[in-house]
């Protein structure tokens, strides 16, 4: 019972990441701002599908926090990304949250880099 509600949930959030990725395309002009999530640590790149590099990229592997997957460090790599983005001269990009649902980390990671002046 317990691996095949563990499966229906791999199973949900595949569709969800696909559905969404069939519509989401990054461009010279937007890129895609990409956030994975894994068991400690949360990952941003921004890339351009239409070439196929990842533009930068960054995570919370270096960060001195004490747990690096909470709500604190996805602000924090939200203005960080903000920053580089600012740097490479990016004020546009489409979000991808990868199958995630908007709230909590994510909906934090987000209004960060909103606040850095980051449309999308």
């Amino acid at each position: 019972m317990e691996n095949k509600l563990k499966r229906d949930r791999k199973v949900r959030h595949s569709v969800r990441k696909f559905r969404a990725r069939k519509r989401i395309k990054g461009t010279e002009e937007r890129p895609r701002l990409v956030l994975f999530k894994s068991l400690k640590y949360l990952y941003a790149q921004v890339v351009n599908d239409s070439v196929g590099h990842t533009i930068c990229g960054t995570s919370t592997l270096k960060s001195t926090a004490k747990n690096a997957k909470n709500i604190d460090s996805a602000v924090e790599l939200g203005t960080i990304v903000g920053v580089l983005l600012k740097d490479k001269g990016i004020s546009k990009v489409v979000f991808d949250r990868n199958g995630c649902l908007y709230h909590g980390k994510i909906k934090a990671f987000a209004d960060s880099v909103r606040a850095e002046g980051i449309n999308f």
